[in-house]
């Protein structure tokens, strides 16, 4: 029954002329869209019938519920996994290769260049113009195109109408036909692409530069005319010779006698006057140098007043409230803009000038080994050095002449050892070479010593060769003898040829006795502290385990003869009696200590720097266990604190740093005390009393092993 209802309706509409083109195709498509809500329904009814059917791939893995229910979380990171972390790359600034910290972490995956142009620019401004005129062309060929499909359709119409009533079993097949006719017919006329003309006008060149040819040179020289010659020569011979120099300089001599006496008197008062001439000017610029340096040290103390009455006047009243602690008061800064980029490895106060001390220059990085300099600034003008002496290598160590305070011994990194003589010239008047014996590694510590037998000046020094040498000075030369050579014991290597070869100790610092001349100790790079003679050259009085690593400082106390100080990289300062083998005091200052010293005024008082930029005062009487002051004393990063000195007179100290800059600080009261008067009775002074406030501190150490012993 519904398909006779179908024709029947199709019936109706056959009349309708072109309209019956349209519900041919609704019908078609409606009997698609019917066959497809069929089927899918016909699949969710079998699927309801059965059931769900769940399909595993084979390889899956069986979990348990509890292994179902665990979470795992996973961090994502924007770091890429693949990206290098070892790169290596080499450092100008500092000279070596270095890993580099910050590696590039982005992945490209993907990259284009486009070629997109400016609107403004000339080639877009032609593009626009021919895309216009192209738009123009289009539409006069569209409305012609429009036209004839027009015609072409109208017929159509008229040939279905016809054959509508007559053929009624190919109404499917027409009806497609119709819809992919009306599909073309919709679909708007592709248009070509039109190229792109060259963007940046870029073309090939190619040229090539002819080879100069290759010319050859060559010239020879006449060889010079040689000549054979050969005599015998008697003693006859020789004699005439002398006889006949003789007669020429009694000839000499009888022509000047034969001069007139106004000739000579004229020549002799040439030659004074140039004398004269000079020495005038010489004294001249002397005075003049002298003028303008008390000019130059007035208009300081003018500009920096506020420095001056702190270092005269002014006393830290706060240490009452500070429970026995001290502080230091920053002073003035000593910098010279040629030694920015040397460390400060020297320091030394002048024996008759307290306010005059001299600073060594150097490094003592291998690979940063450059020229040294030699500076003397004085208290009373900071701004500029009052002596400059330059070198080859760099000074390492330097020491005054107690009884000859311009005369200056100084050790360099090459091995050798010079003086200099400041009322002479610019440079050293005595200076060592590979001749005359000098050290084959760097001197680290010169030391001068009471005149010799002839009542030569000599001084000793020490360094890494393993050598102790004396220096004595004659006229025009340093004369040199190897007082001791450091041997590391345990250490001698059996050869083939049945030789003992000692392997050398390496000396870092020596210190002489104050009152017992032929005694000294010498430290050392594998931490050994060895107590030596002059008069013993092959063997050691004692040796002291005394450090873990290399000892950068030994120094006798001032006041007492068994008592001496020592220093070392491992962090600790020790307090030795050179009786016994274990340290009295032993303190940790948690860094490297670069140097230690006694202070003049005190038995019990000394400084450390460290490697950390700070600076200890300790006082033994006061606290055996801590240091009075730790501050720090350079703030710039990268820096450390190199050596440090008491001034003989006044309460303050100089320390030395790594970047050339030499820093005055003052003494709190705290740090300086004196014993306190008793009512009714006056403060002992002297070496003795020093002596006996030690003494009484080493007796309080010393009670426990002597109990043990007894």
């Amino acid at each position: 029954m519904p398909p006779k209802a179908d024709r029947h309706r199709q019936g109706q509409g056959g009349p309708s002329g072109g309209r019956a083109g349209l519900p041919r195709v609704s019908r078609a498509a409606s009997k698609k869209r019917d066959d497809d809500v069929s089927t899918e329904a016909g699949d969710v009814a079998d699927a309801g019938a059965g059931g769900k059917a769940l399909i595993k791939p084979p390889d899956q893995l069986e979990l348990t519920e509890a292994e179902l229910k665990e979470e795992i979380t996973r961090i994502l990171k924007a770091d890429n996994p693949h990206a290098p972390q070892n790169i290596v790359r080499y450092s100008f600034k500092e000279g070596a290769y270095k890993q580099i910290s910050h590696v590039n972490q982005m992945a490209i995956h993907f990259s284009y260049n486009g070629n997109l142009i400016p609107k403004d620019s000339d080639e877009g401004r032609r593009q626009n113009m021919k895309s216009t005129t192209g738009a123009e062309k289009a539409p006069a060929e569209t409305s012609a195109e429009t036209s004839g499909e027009t015609q072409v359709k109208e017929e159509e119409s008229t040939v279905d109408t016809q054959a509508a009533g007559e053929e009624t079993a190919e109404e499917s097949g027409t009806a497609e036909v119709a819809e992919a006719e009306e599909d073309e017919e919709a679909s708007p006329p592709k248009k070509s692409e039109k190229k792109l003309a060259n963007q940046f006008n870029f073309t090939e060149r190619a040229s090539r530069t002819l080879n100069n040819p290759l010319r050859e040179k060559a010239c020879q020289s006449e060889p010079t005319p040689c000549k054979d010659f050969s005599s015998t020569v008697n003693q006859w011979e020789i004699y005439d010779a002398y006889v006949e120099h003789i007669q020429k300089m009694e000839k000499e001599k009888e022509k000047e006698k034969s001069k007139p006496q106004a000739i000579k008197k004229e020549e002799e008062k040439k030659k004074e006057r140039k004398f004269t001439s000079l020495e005038f000017q010489s004294n001249e610029i002397t005075k003049v140098s002298k003028i303008a340096k008390i000019m130059e040290r007035m208009v300081n103390q003018n500009t920096l007043d506020d420095i001056i009455q702190d270092f005269k006047y002014f006393e830290d009243e706060s240490d009452e409230y500070r429970d026995q602690k001290g502080t230091l008061l920053p002073l003035w800064k000593f910098q010279y803009d040629k030694t920015k980029r040397l460390a400060v490895t020297a320091i030394s106060w002048n024996p008759k000038y307290k306010d005059l001390f001299a600073v060594g220059y150097g490094s003592y990085d291998l690979l940063k080994q450059s020229q040294g300099m030699l500076l003397l600034y004085t208290m009373k003008n900071p701004s500029f050095p009052e002596y400059i002496f330059s070198s080859e290598s760099g000074i390492m160590c330097l020491d005054f002449h107690n009884d000859y305070p311009y005369l200056m011994a100084v050790g360099f990194y090459d091995g050798n050892v010079a003086i200099y003589n400041l009322k002479a010239t610019f440079q050293p008047s005595y200076k060592s070479c590979a001749k005359s014996g000098k050290h084959t590694e760097p001197v680290w510590q010169v030391k001068w010593q009471k005149n010799d037998m002839d009542n030569n000046l000599n001084f000793f020094s020490v360094s890494s060769d393993g050598r102790i040498v004396s220096w004595t000075l004659l006229q025009n030369e340093l004369v040199h003898t190897d007082v001791i050579k450091l041997s590391v014991e345990g250490t001698t290597s059996q050869r083939p040829e049945g030789l003992q070869l000692k392997t050398l100790g390496c000396g870092t610092s020596f210190d002489f006795h104050k009152k017992i001349d032929y005694l000294f100790l010498v430290g050392t790079e594998e931490g050994k502290i060895y107590k030596c003679s002059k008069c013993y050259s092959s063997q050691f009085l004692d040796v002291f385990e005394a450090h873990h690593m290399a000892v950068d400082s030994v120094s006798w106390n001032p006041y007492h003869s068994k008592v001496f100080i020592s220093c070392s990289s491992d962090w600790t300062v020790k307090i030795w009696d050179h009786t016994i083998k274990t340290p009295m005091f032993v303190y940790d200052l948690n860094s490297g200590v670069g140097d230690v010293a006694w202070a003049p005024y005190s038995s019990t008082v000394f400084a450390a720097v460290t490697t950390d930029s700070k600076a200890h005062v300790f006082d033994l009487s006061i606290n055996k266990y801590e240091a009075l002051c730790t501050q720090v004393v350079v703030t710039k990063k990268k820096n450390k604190i190199t050596h440090v000195q008491f001034n003989p007179v006044y309460p303050v100290i100089i320390v030395g740093d790594q970047r050339g800059h030499v820093i005055c600080l003052k003494l709190s009261p705290n740090l300086r005390k004196m014993p306190k008067a008793k009512k009714g009775q006056e403060v002992e002074k002297g070496p003795e009393v020093e002596m006996a406030k030690l003494e009484k501190l080493l007796n309080l150490v010393r009670e426990p092993a002597s109990q043990t012993k007894l």
